[in-house]
């Protein structure tokens, strides 16, 4: 009598079974069909690591209440897989959404995680000095950017997702999403001074409309509509807000768009 009542003490006591209960439970003189049908009835989380194996059969706990236990912990044979799962154990994990970023800068979504997208240096020319880019004239106010190189180091397959996380008093409208043209050994673009407030002349042919959403303070994610493939890059408002005729360099966040 004294060992069943301590058997229910334990079962109502605690709702989910351990180890630590079926080694009480043995210890206390409990029958091996007792322990397996409290273990067939009642939730467990058992550790069937092979020390915690061997720690139960020291302890007398017979190979059958430890077979029940490791059956027990086992996932259940008959749970139904997704569809899209089927054939890829992968596919069943639930994606998890990235962690906050806290640096300044500029990410792409890559694996569920975001990745830095590193920048590339910017010489710039305001109109007044450089009259054309490319076949295309410009205005005074305008600004010339120029990369060197035909292509960006970072090569992203559409749909892109990309965050920013700005600098204090920032906003996301104040950042401007260019086209880059390819011109023999570089890239170039054509944007305007002091932000896209403040356009001249045929200044916003490279400029691309894009929406966001701010997602956390200072940090605004970009879902990149279908703009086709191509060179871009996402200018920070300081790089292209000078009204200096002479040549200066600056930054932007170029990446290479593959259909």
């Amino acid at each position: 009598m004294a060992a069943l009542a301590l058997f229910l003490t334990v079962c109502l006591a605690q709702s989910v079974l351990t180890n630590d209960a079926i080694l009480k439970m043995a210890k206390a003189g409990l029958g091996e069909e007792i322990l397996l049908s409290t273990i067939k009835a009642q939730p467990g989380l058992y550790s069937t690591a092979p020390e915690d194996l061997i720690a139960l059969k020291g302890a007398g706990v017979s190979d059958k209440v430890i077979a029940a236990m490791i059956e027990k912990a086992a996932p259940a044979a008959g749970a139904p897989v997704p569809a899209a799962a089927a054939g890829n154990p992968l596919a069943a994990v639930p994606k998890v959404a990235p962690g906050p970023v806290n640096e300044v800068g500029v990410y792409y979504l890559r694996n569920d995680a975001w990745a830095d997208l590193a920048p590339e240096v910017v010489n710039f020319k305001t109109g007044g000095v450089l009259k054309t880019i490319g076949t295309v004239g410009i205005v005074k106010g305008d600004v010339n950017g120029r990369l060197n190189g035909q292509h960006s180091r970072t090569a992203l397959k559409s749909p892109v997702t990309i965050l920013v996380y700005a600098q204090e008093g920032v906003a996301i409208t104040e950042y401007q999403l260019l086209r880059l043209r390819e011109s023999k050994d570089a890239r170039e673009f054509r944007t305007v001074t002091g932000g896209v407030m403040h356009v001249s002349g045929g200044a916003t042919r490279d400029l691309v409309p894009f929406e966001s959403k701010k997602t956390a303070p200072r940090t605004y994610e970009i879902v990149l509509p279908n703009i086709g493939s191509g060179e871009y890059g996402l200018l920070p408002p300081a790089a292209g807000d000078s009204t200096s005729s002479s040549g200066r360099i600056g930054k932007i966040y170029s990446f290479r768009l593959i259909e």
